[in-house]
């Protein structure tokens, strides 16, 4: 025992006279090297260190001659210390990485050189140079763990994930191609990415391929491609070029695809619904106008039509408010006001002032809704006019219906009795001769109840008509034949003026004379001081014709003008009001139209019919 502790004693005085005779030689060198170098005699105490030793553990010089290297490492790592240790003692320059506990008690990873001090040729000690891995450590462990998320992230992904060279072909591909396309990545390593795009899309994929490459930017794009079992499915694919640091010229190309066959069948189903929707709303009978804060954002072509405007533009941007009748802006604008509030209201009438000047009555309706991605509203402005026009149509045939019973109740009513008075009052006329007079007068107002009794019977009970083709010049030459008589008495002159002479009708010939009769009877009777009337023929189209029967009477009452035809309505004494009620039947019956305009200098009756 002694024996040894006089040998380790006699190799540390060794070691001591070796270091310092090493000292002379390389102090500047130990001094200044940035790793730690330090010596250590054959039970581990630090015998020399530098100041880098000293900076590394944060010890001194001192302190450290206290201590072994065995003591500042953890309880990990002393097995492999004491190996590698006890190899460089055995001869052997040994280099390993471990650890150390610095004096504030951080973990330092080093990486350690070890080689023994001969002296005499006995070792005597061990140098030992130690270099701070601690930063490289940690840059290693995160890059690895980098490459190792990498990994995971590329084999697992849903999508694929591939690196092409600047001519397409595959140079990695990952595991997802297997599932999306069929082919699993070793079959596709080399294949030409272009040989599986669908031929239609081949162009555009090599667009975005060389617009990325060129821009030196990313390149977006969805196309089809073609899967192992040969069908194709669509595919959006962002591809990046890698560029060479030295040249920056492009060397090949990562890209990211995934398969996008549901939403580009969602989308196309999507698509195909709103050019529905566009085309109902487009061409949708009523007028449909999209509006925010009551400022007109769309109006489709109904809405240009029913408005008068030529084209959309001159709607589009104004406010709804300034197409409403005076009179619906007097009276109550509290559910426009609504509707531009963005509340939903129900169809309500309102009068609309047209862009070309026509007012025009109109149901509107405001719906809440969303368009260009802000709140606004759908409304929908429906066209009254012609459904007023056939509740009005409606109405006049449901007096005239009233009427003709009416009438065939009085008609028989009245009749019978009638005859028998008639003919009692013969009988009595032929006793009393000197009240003569008196008969006469009642036998003719009984013949003037006849005369209203028939045309009651014509009201109600029309006769069959039998139509036949017939040339208007005619009908109306022979019935201006017939009149004439009564208007020169009236000192009244009646021209015809003809644009055609063969307009021929399909028409019943007597009903028609009917109706001409009435309309040159009522105006003779209405021109006391004589003139002229005129009878105006002219084509209307291309298969209809117009007449105008033109007067100089003293015109009609504009409060009669639109009750003109209701039964017993007369501006006559003696007039019964049945006669123009006809008249607009017998037109309305050969498919025709019938029109009066009336003022202080006459009147004009328009009657247009079907040419044969």
């Amino acid at each position: 025992m002694d024996g040894s502790i006089s040998l380790l004693k006699e190799k540390n005085l060794l070691l001591e006279g070796f270091l310092k005779e090493s000292m002379r030689s390389y102090k500047t060198l130990f001094d200044c090297n940035q790793d730690a170098i330090f010596a250590l005699d054959l039970n581990g105490y630090f015998v020399s260190v530098n100041p880098a030793c000293e900076k590394m553990t944060g010890y001194s010089s001192t302190e450290l001659a206290k201590k072994t290297f065995q003591s500042i490492v953890p309880v990990a790592a002393l097995e492999r210390v004491f190996n590698q240790f006890h190899q460089a003692i055995g001869g052997q320059v040994r280099n390993y990485d471990s650890k150390i506990i610095h004096k504030n008690g951080q973990t330092i990873e080093l990486n350690i050189t070890n080689a023994p001090i001969s002296v005499n040729d006995e070792i005597v000690g061990i140098y030992g140079v130690a270099k701070d891995i601690t930063e490289i450590k940690r840059k290693s462990q995160k890059n690895r763990e980098n490459s190792e998320i990498h990994s995971l992230l590329i084999n697992n992904s849903l999508d694929v994930i591939a690196r092409t060279d600047l001519e397409g072909r595959y140079l990695y591909i990952s595991p997802a191609s297997l599932p999306i396309l069929g082919y699993p990545p070793e079959e596709l390593i080399g294949v030409s990415c272009y040989d599986l795009v669908h031929k239609d899309d081949l162009e555009k994929a090599l667009i975005i391929n060389s617009s990325a490459v060129n821009s030196q930017e990313m390149g977006l794009g969805a196309y089809r491609m073609r899967k192992k079992d040969g069908s194709f499915i669509w595919i959006e694919a962002l591809c990046k070029p890698i560029f060479d640091q030295e040249t920056n010229i492009a060397k090949e190309t990562i890209s990211i695809a995934r398969d996008v066959t549901q939403r580009k069948i969602t989308e196309d189903e999507l698509k195909n619904r709103e050019e529905s929707y566009s085309h109902l709303v487009e061409h949708s009978p009523d007028a449909v106008i999209i509006a925010k804060q009551g400022e007109i954002l769309y109006i489709n072509d109904t809405g240009v039509k029913l408005f008068g405007a030529s084209d959309k533009k001159e709607l589009i941007g104004k406010v709804i408010v300034e197409f409403l009748h005076k009179e619906c802006l007097e009276a109550d604008t509290s559910q426009i006001e609504q509707i531009i509030d963005g509340n939903t209201i129900p169809f309500m009438e309102q009068k609309f002032n047209g862009v070309d000047g026509r007012v025009f009555e109109a149901e509107i309706k405001g719906i809440p809704t969303i368009y260009q991605k802000v709140p606004a509203m759908h409304l929908i402005i429906r066209d009254i006019e012609e459904r007023k026009q056939t509740q009005k149509l409606l109405l006049e045939s449901e007096k005239l219906t009233v009427a003709g019973q009416l009438a065939a109740g009085i008609a028989h009513e009245v009749r019978n009795p009638l005859t028998a008075i008639k003919g009692f009052l013969q009988l009595m006329g032929d006793k009393l001769e000197e009240e003569k007079t008196y008969f006469d007068i009642i036998n003719s107002e009984i013949n003037r109840i006849e005369l209203i009794l028939s045309e009651l019977l014509t009201l109600a009970k029309p006769q069959d008509m039998k139509f036949v083709v017939k040339e208007l010049k005619v009908i109306i030459e022979q019935v201006k034949t017939l009149i004439d008589p009564q208007a020169i008495i009236g000192n009244i002159q009646i021209h015809t003026n003809y644009d055609s002479d063969n307009l021929a009708l399909r028409c019943d010939e007597n009903q028609l004379k009917q109706v001409f009769i009435n309309f040159l009877k009522n105006p003779i009777e209405a021109m006391t001081d004589g003139g002229i009337i005129k009878i105006d023929v002219k084509k209307h189209g291309s298969d209809k014709v117009k007449l105008l029967f033109t007067d100089q009477g003293c015109g009609i009452p504009e409060n009669l003008l639109k009750r003109l035809g209701e039964p017993f309505l007369t501006t006559k004494e003696s007039g019964t009001g049945l006669g123009l009620m006809i008249s607009k039947q017998i037109v309305e019956n050969h498919d025709g139209t019938f029109h009066i305009w009336s003022d202080s200098k006459g009147t004009i009756i328009e009657v247009i019919l079907p040419i044969a």
